[in-house]
């Protein structure tokens, strides 16, 4: 498909844009007894740091999510030895803005890990995040050795029962998902549930037992406490590593929730794919982890 039709048969829904104030579309579209005014918000046309600035003020702002004195961790996805050009990881400087937005809001402590599949030294480096993190004041952690990994019990899991979970998902306070959206050979989707799979050891053990129902059922275990989908630049062939830049669309795309399942089902749309062909997005509307009917959600679509 031609870039420029991708881009405005996608962006034309998920993310259309508005002439109204922050103030007034947050009364526009505001439930009663809502804590936020907002379930979900679809942000366009910006860089990823500026992008991230007006989603999250939507949301009631960071201080919202970190309250001071916590320990936060942010999961990118910093899976690949590949450049940010590439799109196979988390945009450095979308990472770099939250963790300035958690330690401006007062946090005690930030830490970045993922779990990767390409050496994690190189990946660490040569997708930007390790010296996006530092510069943010942030500490970077390796998840590359099982000692860092404690077992814990998947209640409302079938296919998978038991898991071992990097210490810092279960030391924090605040875990903040930051996916970047892309194709994947075999779960058809990278966003917010699949980035999951980067806190865990044994990931074979996913593959090797219905991955899609893996995915939905660890995301029963513990719900992030934001996720933030980066659709800036988004790989969509070839997923999930990438073979060259022309595997790449640039969207200049956010997608902010707390409810992880509205996130991907969004992002599904962004994508241009229909969320139904997704099984584990299926499987975890079943499972009651979130709303996936997005036309009964409050919306706020801003365009930059």
């Amino acid at each position: 498909m031609d870039r420029r039709k991708f881009l405005q048969s996608t962006l034309g829904g998920i993310a259309a844009g508005t002439l109204l104030s922050l103030t007034e579309r947050s009364r526009l579209f505001a439930r009663p007894g809502s804590p936020r005014p907002f379930d979900l918000v679809a942000v366009r046309g910006g860089e990823p740091a500026a992008m991230f600035d007006r989603g999250i003020a939507s949301l009631g702002g960071i201080a919202a999510f970190v309250p001071k004195g916590a320990k936060v961790l942010v999961k990118p996805n910093i899976g690949w030895d590949v450049s940010p050009d590439r799109g196979a990881n988390t945009n450095p400087a979308l990472v770099r803005r939250i963790i300035e937005q958690c330690v401006h809001a007062g946090a005690k402590e930030v830490r970045v890990f993922d779990h990767t599949c390409d050496d994690w030294v190189r990946s660490y480096r040569t997708s930007g995040i390790e010296r996006a993190a530092k510069d943010a004041g942030a500490t970077v952690v390796s998840g590359d050795s099982q000692r860092y990994y404690q077992e814990v019990t998947i209640a409302r899991g079938s296919h998978i029962t038991r898991a071992e979970v990097h210490e810092l998902v279960l030391g924090s306070d605040v875990f903040i998902n930051v996916p970047v959206l892309k194709s994947h050979s075999s779960a058809r989707l990278t966003a917010g549930m699949k980035n999951q799979m980067g806190v865990v050891w044994d990931r074979g053990h996913w593959h090797r037992n219905d991955l899609h129902r893996c995915i939905a059922e660890f995301a029963s275990w513990k719900k992030p406490t934001l996720t933030v989908i980066d659709a800036y630049l988004i790989m969509k062939a070839n997923g999930p590593r990438g073979i060259s830049r022309d595997d790449t669309v640039t969207m200049k795309a956010q997608i902010l929730s707390t409810d992880i399942l509205a996130a991907d089902v969004a992002a599904a749309k962004l994508f241009g794919m229909d969320p139904g062909t997704v099984p584990y997005l299926t499987y975890a509307a079943e499972m009651g982890l979130g709303r996936n009917d997005l036309d009964a959600l409050s919306i706020d679509r801003i365009t930059m």
